[in-house]
């Protein structure tokens, strides 16, 4: 799937990336050669080879239960940069953006 100029140049707006002219072209080929390697691999017939990353089906889990360890808030907040109330401060990171 060949990606073209004006996307490339929309995807990088959207993530706020800074592409130099020169290498707009380099990124539609690049771009271009993930989403067909993406193609390739969504044609694979995997039946039968389970993903190792994920638990098979009906595969119990371990009890997600609190195990009464914790950090007490004055530490946890001993190591922030800023903090108010007993909360992290942190700066925006999504501004008011018209696409």
């Amino acid at each position: 799937m060949a990606i073209r100029r004006d996307e490339v140049e929309k995807i990088a707006e959207l993530a706020r990336l800074q592409i130099p002219e020169s290498h707009i072209e380099r990124m539609c080929a690049e771009l271009s050669s993930v989403l067909d390697f993406v193609a390739q691999l969504q044609r694979l017939d995997l039946t039968g080879h389970p993903a190792s990353a994920l638990a098979p089906e009906g595969m119990p889990l371990r009890p997600d239960v609190p195990n009464g360890r914790r950090l007490a808030l004055d530490v946890a907040l001993a190591a922030a940069p800023e903090s108010e109330d007993g909360f992290f401060l942190v700066p925006p990171i999504v501004e008011n953006v018209n696409p």
